[in-house]
């Protein structure tokens, strides 16, 4: 068989020139990927208007300290994970993500951890716990979270303060209404009401050494405690005045000690 190397010869320099073409074309058409620089970071914070921890000038220090702002660096330089591992040290941060875009931004999300009782014990101890049951460091949040106050240690207040805290929050009406805990040595607990010139005790709250009981534990007794508690506002103080009690004891399941405000 006779092999027309001439024409094989054209064939595989018309691919190669091909090749190249594209190759040319790619590099001409669009700008230079390698030293292409980021022109826009976007820094995103979810729930920052009601949460107040961090906000998007605090994220950009950060970084700048750090030397690793991403705006006007080469793309290809800004490593990413990098850029997370350093965010995510903050302990007001739940969570974040960086990526980069063609267009040569970089977008920074973050979640941030959601406060739920903030403690001030009388050890002198004042932090926050978040809804994943965790201490977080005192700051200058102040949006209007329930306090809890007296003997309380780091280890209380993370398995039984913020279940409480947190049944109570989740009540449109007792989170309006309760704007305090108070834990007595003995471990009885006092709740003082926005409204009304008296303090209500519910007792001890119910111990476990199964963690997964314990949620389950407190918030039924908490239901059972505020539900008694609620009807006796109904029934019984919208008739007699909120200001004639100083003390309300709901401990006990069947009955309601009140102590008289001395006139």
């Amino acid at each position: 068989m006779h092999i027309n190397w001439k024409k094989t010869i054209i064939v595989t320099m018309d691919i190669i020139l091909g090749g190249y073409l594209v190759v040319a074309f790619s590099a001409f058409g669009k700008p230079n990927v390698v030293q292409r620089v980021c022109t826009q970071v976007n820094i995103n914070i979810e729930d920052e208007a009601t949460n107040g921890f961090i906000s998007a000038a605090e994220i950009k220090n950060r970084l700048e300290k750090k030397h690793i702002y991403p705006l006007s660096k080469l793309m290809q330089n800004i490593n990413t994970r990098v850029i997370e591992e350093t965010l995510e040290q903050s302990p007001f941060v739940k969570n974040v993500e960086c990526y980069k875009t063609e267009d040569g931004h970089v977008s920074i999300a973050l979640t941030q951890r959601m406060p739920t009782v903030r403690i001030k014990a009388d050890n002198g101890e004042d932090y926050y716990i978040d809804d994943n049951h965790s201490v977080m460091p005192n700051s200058k949040y102040t949006s209007d979270l329930i306090i809890a106050t007296g003997h309380i240690n780091k280890w209380y207040a993370r398995n039984y303060i913020s279940y409480l805290a947190e049944n109570l929050m989740s009540n449109e009406f007792w989170k309006n209404q309760i704007v305090q805990i108070n834990v007595l040595p003995n471990k009885g607990v006092e709740l003082v009401p926005r409204v009304g010139n008296h303090i209500v005790y519910i007792g001890q709250l119910p111990e476990t050494k199964y963690v997964n009981m314990r949620q389950k534990l407190i918030s039924e007794y908490v239901t059972k405690k505020m539900d008694r508690l609620e009807k006796f506002y109904k029934y019984g103080l919208s008739q007699a005045g909120w200001n004639k009690y100083t003390y309300i004891n709901i401990e006990f399941d069947n009955q309601i000690i009140c102590k008289k405000q001395v006139e």
